[in-house]
This record gives C-alpha cells, structure tokens and sequence, in this order.
C-alpha cells in the first residue's frame, strides 16, 4: 500500500494544474450606524434568484458572493475582489448608504420576526426558497441564520466519489486546525443572544460585547449552526451510498416539532416546504459537505446519486475581518495543500464514537481553541491540540514544496510557514487579534469594532482602479439576470401548491 509521500510524488503537476477552486461568501448589508439595512435587495444588484455570481442567501439584507472555479489562487482572489467592487458601488447609492458588514457574526440586529426573509420574486421555484426561508425562521430563529461565513468549493481532476469521502473523513478529523489558525469570531454583540441560554463572558461591562477569552470561532460552536433536531442525525460519510441513505431518511423522515409548525398556517400562508426532520438538502449543516452541480429542477441528492460527487464545499471558514474581501490569497492557499493532505492520508472508516468524538473536538476548539494545554480526543486518546496541529502542518510540507514546483514560486511554502508561525503564537491568531483590537481601541465594543473595520474595507475597496467596461459588464450580468428572472415567472404552468409538492416528493430524491 502506498505512503503519503509515494502518493505525493505521483502528483503530476497537469493533475495539480487542473485544481480547481471557487468561493461563495456571506456578508450582511447594514447602515452607517452599523445596525441591518432593512432595504430590499438593490435592484441594481439584479436578480437574487439567477445572477450567476451576486444573490442572497437567509436574509433579504444578507448578500452571498459567488465566484466561479478558477484554475490559480490570484483568478479566484481577483473575481472576488471585483465583485466586491460592483456591490460596494451599488450599496453606497442605497438610502443612507449601505456597506458590508465584515464580521461573521451579526451587527446589531431588530427583533427576531423583523429580520426580513429573502425574496427571490413570484415564480414557484422563487417562492420556494423563500418559504424553506421561512421554515427555518420556524425550526431555529432567524438571529442565528444571519451568521455569515466564507465556502471554499475545492476539486482535483481524476478523483472519484470514494475518494471525495476519504478526504471528508479526514477533513472533519482535522478540521480544528483550520478553526485555530482561520476562526475570527470569538466576540459578538449581545443582541444575538438576548433570550437565549449561553455561557458567554462579559467582555467590560458586557452590554456591547460578550466572548469566550480562548474561542477560535463561536460560529462554530454550540451558538453557531447547531440544532438539537439535528443533533439526532449521526450521518457516516463512509461512502456515497451510506451518506446519500441518511440524508434520505432525514428528508423524508417526519419530525413531531415540525409537524406541530405545519406547512400552511390557518390562514393559507406557507410556514415552510415540510413537515421531515429537513426540508431540503442545504438544510443539513455540516463543516464540509459533498458536491454535485445539480440541473434545472433537479434535487440535490438526485445528483449525487446518479452522477457522483464532483467537488467539496468547505464550510467552516469565518469572515477574516482583517480583509477587505473576507479571505487572504494565503489563506487560500494553506486550504489546497490542507485539502490535497487530506485527500493524499489514509482515511480509514468512521464510527459512531469517532462521529461524537469529533463533534466534541470541534466545540472544544471552537470555543477554546486558544486555551494553553487544551487536549482533544483522537480515537480515545488525549493529545494537545497544538502538537496534533503541528503533526498535520509537518505532513504538509512536501504538498506545499509540489504545489510550488506545478505553480512555479513559492507562494505555497510560504503560506504553510506562516500557518506554522501563527500556531506556535496563539496571540497572532486571527481570534486573538480580535479580542485585543477589540479592547484596545473599540472600548469594548463589538459594534464598533467591526463597523470601522467594515468602512476600512468599503474605502479600501472603493479606492481599487475600475474600469468603465468592468462597469458594463456587472450592469449587463444585472439585468440580464433581472430578464431571467421575469422568463421563469411567465413560464409557470403549476399553482405553487401543486409545484410544491411535485418538488417535494420521494421520488425526487432518486
């Protein structure tokens, strides 16, 4: 059986070549004030429901940025960086002028049933998305849907659905890595909690910023996207048919809590798609997830199924609010030689208690991952997070050196050595550079903290040279996805509650 290395070796750099990856990234539309924009989604963005690369995702005031899948880090860095551009034009024109927010977790926010839920206009598969919107306001509130983060949507040529897994197996086994070195939200404005039982600290007095002094990432953690309803779903990522059988059953499984919801209220309106433990795939919240791009109608696990999977979706990543754009070209490195190590490992078959394992060693390193001696479970023995951190950084090396030589430089390298450098000074961690900006200059003060680092970014952004044709060609993406939009709401041939339940069906599913 091949080794690590052996496996290295037989990279080829036209295989490397072929690496591809994309980035989808949240943020929320706010006001000077650093409270949410309450505004619809601009029009001069255009349609939410088909631009290929500007949409929203929970929340009307919650703008998601697609890039496409680039074959090298500085295509995918200079996408994001122009749409950013465009939508920073488009905002400062808004009433009272509107920026990106560039924290992950929420400015201050209205009252739970004030948040406005997306609107993708009145053609059934539009309508849709806004009710499963609205079905997860029901199931988990809508403060915690307006959380934001960064998916890196990462694949290699020549890799099959068996292999995909393998790497997922390994990627949750040491997906606290990534939560150390890349988690950027340890602090939060108490409005996000108010009502809720949590065991956060008072940062100062506590009415503008509450924290965990050790957390990495609180997005991740118990506050973040957790649900005790999915809590019971124990799903194994031992293969695609084992996977593709649990997801089944969740989406098709009826769930008490949500059978009492109901999907029509007693006057007619929609509470949500259905009454399963999820209403559709996306609902599943994972740190990765696999991927198929799916086709006009069709169902994601359909795709899955009959076509395999085609790439992972990277979903841990917070928003660096240090970057105009959320992420650094380094950052983005250190994640292709972290995927390729994961892929390139042995990855021997999960279990239950590793899946309850893991699970803890994400809360532990989400919410004190800073911690000195903090110790993680790996298969049933303690180990310091630091020295396991430092094992897989070590492994990554030879990665990083092949990379360069497919790549030409040494940008890979360099971004490892920093990934090192950052885990043996805990203080220069994204997190811990948070809280102590957040301190030191902000008084306490989570609003304020990320309100000027999010005008830092607006003006930095703003400043960038844009050409007149790049103009053109984001207000041509705009309407023509606005001409999209009106074709699929006049061909509707369904009332929505028969489309509906065509969508929802088993058979669906494949």
């Amino acid at each position: 059986m091949s080794t690590l290395p052996q496996r290295i070796a037989a990279l080829s750099a036209d295989r490397l070549a072929g690496m591809r990856r994309g980035i989808e990234k949240e943020g929320l539309r706010v006001l000077p004030t650093g409270a949410l924009a309450l505004t619809p989604h601009p029009v001069a963005l255009g349609s939410a429901l088909t631009h290929p690369c500007i949409t929203t995702d929970y929340s009307e005031s919650q703008i998601e940025l697609i890039t496409g899948a680039h074959r090298t880090v500085q295509e995918c860095q200079d996408e994001l960086t122009e749409i950013h551009q465009f939508v920073h034009r488009v905002l400062q024109q808004q009433p009272g002028g509107e920026m990106l927010w560039v924290s992950s977790m929420p400015c201050m926010l209205p009252t739970d049933e004030t948040i406005p839920l997306a609107r993708y206009g009145s053609s059934n598969p539009g309508r849709a998305k806004s009710v499963y919107r609205m079905g997860l306001g029901h199931r988990y509130g809508r403060r915690m849907q307006t959380i934001s983060g960064i998916h890196y949507n990462w694949s290699l040529p020549g890799v099959g659905s068996d292999e995909y897994f393998a790497l997922i197996r390994n990627f949750r086994r040491h997906a606290f890595v990534l939560l150390y070195l890349f988690g950027a939200s340890p602090a939060l404005c108490p409005c996000f909690v108010e009502g809720r039982q949590h065991s956060l600290q008072p940062l100062g007095d506590g009415k503008r910023a509450l924290y965990l002094p050790h957390a990495t990432s609180l997005r991740m953690g118990r506050l973040g996207y957790q649900s005790d309803a999915q809590a019971t779903l124990a799903v194994s990522y031992n293969g695609l048919q084992g996977y593709a059988d649990s997801l089944h059953e969740a989406l098709t499984r009826p769930y008490p809590a949500y059978e009492a919801i109901g999907v029509r209220n007693p006057g007619g309106d929609y509470n949500q798609l259905g009454t399963s433990l999820l209403q559709i795939e996306n609902e599943f919240y994972g740190t990765i997830r696999p991927k198929r791009t799916v086709h006009s109608g069709e169902r994601p696990l359909h795709a899955l199924r009959e076509r395999g999977v085609e790439y992972v979706e990277v979903r841990l990543m917070d928003l660096d609010p240090f970057v105009p754009v959320g992420i650094t070209a380094d950052t983005m490195r250190l994640l292709d030689v972290f995927l390729l190590h994961c892929l390139l490992s042995d990855s021997p078959p999960d279990t239950p208690a590793e899946i309850a394992e893991l699970k803890n060693n994400q809360h532990l390193a989400a919410e004190r991952g800073r911690e000195a001696g903090l110790q993680l479970m790996r298969r049933g023995q303690r180990v310091l997070l630091t020295d396991w951190a430092a094992e897989v950084l070590a492994e990554c090396a030879p990665i990083a050196a092949t990379l360069d030589a497919a790549h030409g430089g040494e940008a890979y390298a360099h971004a490892l050595t920093a990934a090192q450098a950052t885990l043996a000074a805990p203080h220069s961690t994204p997190s811990a550079r948070v809280l102590a900006e957040l301190q030191q200059q902000h008084d306490n003060d989570f609003t304020a903290f990320a309100l000027a680092h999010s005008q830092s970014a607006r003006d930095i952004l703003m400043g960038q040279p844009w050409s007149e044709s790049q103009q053109a060609r984001y207000q041509a993406l705009a309407e023509r996805s606005l001409e999209e939009q009106r074709a699929i709401e006049m061909a509707d041939d369904l009332p929505f509650e028969a489309w509906r339940e065509r969508f929802m069906a088993v058979e669906q599913l494949g």
